[in-house]
């Protein structure tokens, strides 16, 4: 065990932790400083406690020597928490949390803390680099910098002369923005988000990222209710972290639910200022116990987290809107494609929309969102299968009937019990196949350089160069995205010429059937 992970554990011990037997922290890195992984050295079963984390011992602003500093301040939420960290660091070995602390990175390597050229130069073509969203990471850094004006510069002469004021420089507080926005519980209403210690072994980026994986969860993080109240109201100070694109990432909570069946645990429970980590599953000896991130993709982990994954079954691509419009343009006129998208609009169809942006998701198996393939169906109908659509459209107002089901049902010859689904297969005309090509190869286009080369990069790359290679990463998961729907594509087109193809071989039989019965007679 490695010095540092040494002083956290005395540390933990020395505010009261409960952990398992039977389970061991691992520093995988030679002298430390490296990633820590969580490893069972005997078989955990499904429900066992394994560890239990005093509520005093979270860095949170109640507990934190700041909180009065804080709390007059009005600083609340993810603000007032990197405040409370930010100071905690200035006391240095003197701080309740300096056991805790010393196990930190700096900050985390997330987009936000990089250059407005790293941004530009790595991201490129990636979703975290379209126009909109780049603006967004440049008024991001604009808003904390903003607050670090008039938040945190107006308290540096209100320290206490014990703690270093150094630490609430402009580039301390991005650094503590990142660790809060990273590692940050929600832990109860009193207390609300804190660091958490120990769980950032399941949560943090330098310390653990290799023992958090998406959707794969051994552990599980629950909190009996706390008995505190408070009349004060958590103001939402950390509004700007809902960006554009914060749909795609998922807050940490503290699941605020006792575990009735882990009683006779050798480790305590039920006690309203303790939080517990309890399996969810069973862990074999000399596995690596896992917590999860959740359902995110690449995009929102390396926004969120400062890495990616090479296999993340949650990543997605994204077809703008503004794309889509851009293929019909090159097809159609602009009035054209103005009242097809009218016609889709008014049959109450969207894609998927965060901030000012539309767009419409490619899942990691290269399948489109059906909103997107109703919408190319659309666009590609001749001009009297249009009007007949619109004319449903007007008709079944008040049904509760979807026009376009009615409308493939007449052309398919679909009975009414079979209505309620839009197939995939009726939509997915062979025009609507080579839409979709000309939309992968358009948006594969965005990253400027060849799926090759940014294989070729990834290789030369080490780990250690976190942006470039989670970036790299990143482009040639999503590029692989694209491949997969372009199969899809072209899979579906070829089935759809081969079924034509059948259909006038029989058409053709049966006329030559007919044809010689005719001469027989």
């Amino acid at each position: 065990m490695s010095r540092r992970l040494r002083a956290f554990v005395r540390w933990m011990k020395s505010q009261g932790f409960q952990w398992t037997d039977g389970m061991e922290f691992v520093d995988s890195s030679e002298g430390g400083g490296g990633a820590v992984s969580v490893k069972a050295v005997r078989d955990l079963r499904e429900g066992e406690a394994v560890a239990a984390i005093p509520k005093a011992a979270c860095l949170t602003v109640k507990n934190s020597g700041a909180c009065e500093l804080i709390e007059s301040a009005d600083l609340g939420g993810f603000l007032g928490l990197s405040v409370a960290l930010m100071f905690e660091k200035g006391l240095g070995e003197s701080s309740p949390w300096a056991g805790y602390l010393q196990l930190l990175p700096e900050s985390e390597c997330i987009p936000l803390l990089w250059t407005l050229d790293e941004v530009d130069r790595f991201l490129q073509g990636t979703e975290l680099h379209k126009v909109k969203l780049l603006q967004t990471v440049k008024e991001d850094k604009g808003l904390v910098l903003e607050d670090w004006k008039e938040n945190i510069l107006p308290l540096v002469h209100q320290l206490p002369s014990n703690v270093n004021a150094k630490c609430f420089g402009v580039e301390q507080y991005f650094a503590a923005k990142s660790l809060v926005s990273s590692r940050a519980f929600e832990i109860d209403d009193y207390h609300g988000h804190g660091m958490v210690p120990l769980a950032d072994f399941y949560q943090a980026n330098m310390i653990c990222r290799f023992n958090h994986k998406t959707g794969a969860e051994d552990v599980h993080f629950t909190s009996v209710p706390s008995s505190h109240s408070d009349d004060d109201d958590d103001d939402d100070d950390d509004a700007e972290e809902d960006s554009s694109i914060s749909d795609l990432l998922n807050e940490n909570k503290v699941d605020e639910e006792p575990s009735s069946e882990l009683e006779g645990s050798a480790i305590s429970l039920d006690d309203p200022m303790v939080l517990e980590m309890i399996m969810v599953k069973d862990v074999q000896h000399g596995a690596e116990i896992f917590n999860t991130y959740g359902l995110v993709g690449n995009a929102a982990l390396l926004h969120r987290y400062g890495f990616a994954e090479p296999d993340n079954q949650f990543d997605i691509v994204n077809i703008d809107l503004e794309l889509v419009l851009q293929w019909s343009s090159s097809l159609f006129t602009g009035r054209y494609s103005r009242a097809r998208l009218s016609l889709w609009r008014n049959l109450d169809y969207s894609g998927c929309v965060s901030g000012e942006s539309e767009y419409f998701e490619v899942s990691n198996d290269g399948e489109p969102q059906i909103e997107l393939l109703v919408l190319l169906y659309i666009m590609l109908l001749p001009e009297e299968a249009y009007l007949r659509l619109d004319i449903l459209v007007s008709t079944t107002a008040t049904s509760k009937e979807d026009p376009i089901s009615m409308y493939l049902s007449e052309k398919c010859s679909i009975t009414q019990d079979k209505r309620s689904e839009i197939s995939r297969d009726l939509l997915l005309t062979e025009s609507v196949c080579e839409a979709l090509l000309w939309l992968a190869d358009k948006r594969d286009s965005l990253y400027n350089k060849s799926m090759k080369d940014d294989i070729e990069a990834l290789q030369r790359c080490s780990v250690k160069e976190g942006k470039a290679y989670y970036s790299l990463l990143l482009r040639i998961c999503e590029r692989r995205i694209l491949e997969k729907l372009r199969s899809y594509a072209t899979v579906v087109a070829q089935s759809s010429q081969d079924m034509k193809r059948s259909c006038c071989t029989r058409k053709r039989l049966k006329r030559e059937s007919s044809e010689q019965t005719q001469i027989d007679l």
